[in-house]
């Protein structure tokens, strides 16, 4: 499939087949993600791909407690969320049903490997993920045209020592992220909802329309 229709196309997915992903297409879906751009070329980026039942269901067990409260807390208001209340409820079917997944790709990075050159602004950080996160698209894209479906998220790194024992995660590589993957159960969406570009684009200042937007 073409790049964009990927791009418009790919929705987490919650709810997967059982069938394995074969060795080659894992692989090469991996593979993609080595071409993801990062600062210096330092390329700090790796991946677990977790496939055994006991760790899978360890992962999950780790997960259900932090998602737990945040499942509370959207339903009622208290976190805002651009979902409605099915999306919730598949992203709750999601967690409780984790350990079924074939693989929860863990993704690590070496973070002194990265260059953060926002990180005396008094703020939360985020320049560090530019050498992390263009590689996990990379990896969503990949599977996407191989008709894998995909989930990212990033509430096990709350958790980090406990998912660093688990998986033998070396003292100073941090994980960045986890993404399941597998045979989708339910067809992909045809198209993303996403707010429109004229509210996201501007030209020369902020706020200033996008000509052609």
């Amino acid at each position: 499939m073409d790049l964009i229709s990927a791009m418009r196309t790919n929705g987490a997915c919650r709810f997967y087949t059982p069938a394995a992903i074969p060795d080659d297409v894992l692989a090469r879906v991996l593979d993609a993600g080595r071409w993801g751009p990062t600062g210096g070329n330092r390329q700090p980026v790796s991946f677990i791909a977790v496939k055994d039942r006991a760790k899978k269901e360890v992962l999950r067990d780790l997960y259900l407690p932090i998602w737990g409260p945040y499942y509370e807390a959207a339903k009622q208001g208290a976190i805002r969320v651009g979902a409605n209340s099915s999306l919730l409820e598949n992203a709750d079917h999601f967690a409780r049903h984790m350990a079924d997944i074939p693989v929860m790709l863990v993704v690590c990075a070496r973070l002194a490997d990265v260059h953060p050159t926002d990180n005396r602004l008094g703020r939360l950080s985020i320049v560090g993920g530019a050498s992390v996160y263009p590689a996990v698209q990379n990896v969503l894209l990949s599977a996407r045209a191989e008709g894998l479906g995909t989930a990212l998220t990033t509430l096990l790194c709350e958790v980090e020592p406990q998912v660093k024992a688990l998986l033998s995660i070396p003292e100073d590589v941090s994980t960045a992220a986890m993404v399941t993957m597998g045979w989708p159960a339910r067809p992909f969406p045809k198209k993303l909802t996403r707010r429109p570009l004229a509210e996201m684009a501007f030209e020369d200042s902020f706020g200033t329309p996008l000509r052609g937007a």
